[in-house]
């Protein structure tokens, strides 16, 4: 299973099985991705392999953090895979795969912090593409 950042720099690759599929709602997570959640499989380090533009991948660490790191591309901004501090897992955005995984997320982590703003996507109206003007 291959992935990218959004400019094609950086790439790399990834072996199943996968330790986990999950969203996790913290602030930390949302706050790097700047969303409702980060969205991450997690593979030990010896299933994974940079493919190319590993010079082009930043990394920022929390001091006051156990595991949360971040990874980037220094090009675009996209989100990376980065190992997690101590090394056991990779945390993969699932985002920047190139394919389908064959894993479907298998549950959310951090639901107490989750957005106040958050809403279920299954409650919400389903569109294609753009929705028609009005």
């Amino acid at each position: 299973m291959k992935g990218s950042c959004l400019c094609g720099t950086v790439t790399y690759e990834i072996d199943p099985p996968f330790k986990v599929f999950q969203y996790c709602h913290c602030s930390r997570c949302r706050k790097f991705t700047g969303s409702a959640h980060a969205a991450n499989l997690f593979v030990p380090p010896s299933q994974f392999r940079w493919l190319g533009g590993q010079n082009q991948a930043g990394r920022y660490e929390l001091p006051e953090t156990k595991y949360f790191a971040t990874c980037f591309c220094k090009n675009c901004g996209s989100s990376l895979p980065w190992e997690v501090k101590g090394g056991k897992n990779v945390v993969v955005p699932a985002g920047t795969l190139d394919g389908d995984p064959g894993i479907q997320p298998q549950q959310n982590i951090f639901w107490g912090s989750r957005a106040i703003w958050f809403v279920e996507t299954c409650d919400l109206p389903k569109h294609y593409e753009f929705p028609e003007r009005k």
